[in-house]
Protein backbone atom coordinates (compact mmCIF):
# COMPACT_ATOMS: atom_id res chain seq x y z
CA UNK A 1 0.00 0.00 0.00
CA UNK A 2 1.37 3.36 -0.62
CA UNK A 3 0.98 6.29 2.00
CA UNK A 4 1.95 10.02 1.12
CA UNK A 5 3.46 11.88 3.35
CA UNK A 6 2.25 15.16 3.72
CA UNK A 7 3.51 18.34 6.25
CA UNK A 8 0.42 18.33 9.00
CA UNK A 9 -0.67 21.20 10.81
CA UNK A 10 1.57 20.38 13.91
CA UNK A 11 -0.47 24.25 15.71
CA UNK A 12 -3.46 26.31 15.19
CA UNK A 13 -1.20 29.50 13.70
CA UNK A 14 1.29 27.18 11.37
CA UNK A 15 1.25 27.57 7.72
CA UNK A 16 4.62 25.75 6.57
CA UNK A 17 7.25 24.11 8.36
CA UNK A 18 11.22 23.46 7.56
CA UNK A 19 12.20 19.68 7.21
CA UNK A 20 15.55 20.41 9.48
CA UNK A 21 16.36 16.14 9.42
CA UNK A 22 14.92 12.95 7.53
CA UNK A 23 15.31 10.20 10.17
CA UNK A 24 15.26 7.31 7.55
CA UNK A 25 17.13 7.66 4.27
CA UNK A 26 15.30 6.40 0.64
CA UNK A 27 15.57 2.23 0.41
CA UNK A 28 15.10 2.33 4.36
CA UNK A 29 12.43 0.50 6.29
CA UNK A 30 9.82 2.29 8.46
CA UNK A 31 7.49 1.54 11.07
CA UNK A 32 4.43 2.81 11.79
CA UNK A 33 4.45 5.61 15.00
CA UNK A 34 8.64 5.61 14.71
CA UNK A 35 9.77 9.43 14.01
CA UNK A 36 10.74 10.10 10.24
CA UNK A 37 11.50 13.85 10.43
CA UNK A 38 11.67 16.85 12.47
CA UNK A 39 9.81 20.00 11.45
CA UNK A 40 10.25 22.97 12.55
CA UNK A 41 7.60 25.31 13.08
CA UNK A 42 5.97 28.55 13.81
CA UNK A 43 6.34 27.69 17.72
CA UNK A 44 8.86 24.50 18.01
CA UNK A 45 10.87 21.39 16.16
CA UNK A 46 8.63 18.87 16.68
CA UNK A 47 9.62 14.95 15.84
CA UNK A 48 7.01 13.68 13.20
CA UNK A 49 5.98 10.13 13.28
CA UNK A 50 5.40 7.30 10.16
CA UNK A 51 1.94 7.42 9.31
CA UNK A 52 2.19 4.09 8.27
CA UNK A 53 4.72 1.23 8.20
CA UNK A 54 7.04 0.09 4.55
CA UNK A 55 10.33 1.38 2.98
CA UNK A 56 10.69 5.26 2.50
CA UNK A 57 10.69 4.82 -1.45
CA UNK A 58 10.88 8.33 -1.85
CA UNK A 59 11.85 11.44 -0.35
CA UNK A 60 10.20 14.31 -2.18
CA UNK A 61 11.55 17.86 0.11
CA UNK A 62 15.06 17.97 1.06
CA UNK A 63 16.18 18.93 4.59
CA UNK A 64 16.38 22.96 4.78
CA UNK A 65 13.24 23.17 2.67
CA UNK A 66 10.45 25.27 3.81
CA UNK A 67 7.05 23.92 2.46
CA UNK A 68 3.38 24.71 3.16
CA UNK A 69 1.05 22.48 5.04
CA UNK A 70 -0.56 19.73 2.84
CA UNK A 71 2.96 19.25 0.76
CA UNK A 72 3.79 15.96 -0.06
CA UNK A 73 7.32 15.54 1.79
CA UNK A 74 7.90 11.51 0.91
CA UNK A 75 6.16 8.69 0.30
CA UNK A 76 6.29 4.95 2.18
CA UNK A 77 5.36 2.00 0.05
CA UNK A 78 6.11 -1.41 -0.24
CA UNK A 79 9.01 -3.23 -2.89
CA UNK A 80 6.54 -3.83 -5.37
CA UNK A 81 4.89 -0.71 -5.27
CA UNK A 82 5.16 1.41 -8.54
CA UNK A 83 5.43 4.98 -7.04
CA UNK A 84 6.92 6.52 -10.77
CA UNK A 85 3.98 8.79 -10.61
CA UNK A 86 4.08 10.33 -7.43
Amino acid sequence: MITRVLMPPLSETMIDGLIVRWHKAEGDEVAEGEPLYDVDTDKATVDVPAPAAGILRRVVVPEGDTVPIGTLLAVIAGPEDDVSAI
